[in-house]
């Protein structure tokens, strides 16, 4: 019990928000009478919440640098998605090429907004909230406040369609794919772990007690296979939870695993040690902002394309929401310390703050109210938390 405490006091930052998360799921639950964690509704939360963790990935890596942030991304994502709608409907162009053209729109906006922050060394605060003008005036010239629409369809296939069910071979009600990928998973997820715990031991590093790890690890399982059995009751796995799949994998294994990853954390812990140390700050800077208009050209062209339509107010307070993800899914205000995991939590427990009041008919103001709140509380968790420990 000793050890199981002494774990869990280590690791509150990482585990609070997940219990967090768990109440708030079961709270709703009850509330909503069921419809919470219904099939198609776990879905919809996929589609409705994609935008915010691709944002809420790459703003992580903006925090870990120093608490920098990036007002906009919200402005991007609009521009973006002007410039498809233009693409698509008015040039004809084909969604390949279009798709290639809007992340280079984006690498051109990171590589611009990268040089003020990084080698002119102007406040990132200040560089993104000319860029928020910027880009929100640009995208009202582009598209002269109309909207265009519809975008062709294929383009609402890759944000809004399913994986197809190759093994449903006995015409079964449910799609067994999904279920197979969710058994797959559930085996790399344990040989992981326990790869994992015999490397600890290994090299006498601390492991979790028996009982906790096969607590932790049989809860896991069961989330893992009990979402993908909700998934494949419906329509089975959305194409869009396979592109947040591989950017979760990908941006986890960049910030816990390589060399650029822990020159981010460095930096993020004391700059002027990372500096002295051989680290080219200003680079790893650069390209942090130039990530973060990429992953926000992304989210354009998966905004738009679920749209199905470019509008002029697009993107308005994502950045809100991106940042609220990073903070309350652990993320420390000043930098240096959170994961890509955390902050998916993150942007989990605020979707399931929005589609539970929702469905509760909770009214938009009291929902910003709530939201607030919870930041706030978040932050405060961090600093709390960290004033103790010293």
């Amino acid at each position: 019990m000793g050890k199981l405490k002494g774990s869990f006091k280590n690791n509150i930052r990482q585990y609070a928000m997940l219990i967090v998360l768990v109440f708030i799921i079961l709270l709703f639950e009850g509330l909503t009478g069921g419809i919470l964690l219904k099939p198609q509704n776990v879905t919809n939360l996929i589609l409705q919440n994609s935008y915010v963790i691709i944002l809420a990935t790459g703003m992580v890596l903006c925090i870990l640098t120093g608490g920098n942030i990036d007002l906009s991304v919200g402005s991007i994502v609009a521009l973006i998605g002007a410039l498809i709608g233009t693409l698509l409907v008015v040039v004809k162009l084909s969604l390949l090429w279009t798709l290639i053209i809007a992340l280079g729109a984006g690498l051109l906006i990171g590589m611009w907004q990268g040089f003020w922050i990084a080698y002119i060394r102007i406040p990132a605060f200040i560089v993104t909230l000319a860029g928020m003008l910027l880009f929100r005036g640009m995208t009202l010239i582009i598209l002269q406040g109309k909207t265009i629409a519809p975008l062709p369809s294929s383009s609402l296939a890759i944000s809004s369609g399913f994986i197809p069910d190759f093994l449903n071979v006995f015409g079964a009600k449910i799609n067994v794919t999904t279920i197979i990928v969710g058994l797959i998973i559930s085996v790399i997820y344990l040989l992981i772990e326990l790869k994992n715990r015999r490397s600890k031991r290994k090299y006498s590093f601390e492991n979790i007690s028996i009982p906790f790890f096969i607590l932790k690890v049989a809860a896991i399982l069961f989330v893992i296979n009990i979402f993908s059995y909700s998934l494949a009751s419906y329509k089975g796995i959305p194409i869009v939870l396979v592109l947040l799949a591989a950017l979760v994998l990908i941006y986890s294994f960049i910030t816990t695993n390589t060399v650029p990853g822990r020159y981010i954390y460095a930096m993020g812990g004391n700059e002027k040690a990372a500096k002295l140390s051989g680290i080219n700050t200003n680079k790893v800077l650069f390209w942090v902002y130039v990530n973060m208009a990429v992953l926000a050209a992304l989210t354009g062209f998966v905004f738009t394309a679920r749209l199905q339509a470019a509008t002029p107010t697009a993107g308005v307070n994502f950045e809100l929401d991106a940042i609220a993800s990073c903070f309350i899914g652990g993320a420390s205000a000043i930098g240096g310390y959170g994961t890509v995991v955390g902050t998916i939590i993150g942007a989990f427990v605020m979707g399931f703050l929005n589609n539970g009041m929702s469905i509760m008919g909770v009214g938009s103001d009291w929902q910003q109210a709530i939201k607030g709140f919870v930041l706030l509380m978040a932050v405060a968790f961090d600093v709390i938390s960290k004033s103790k420990s010293k």
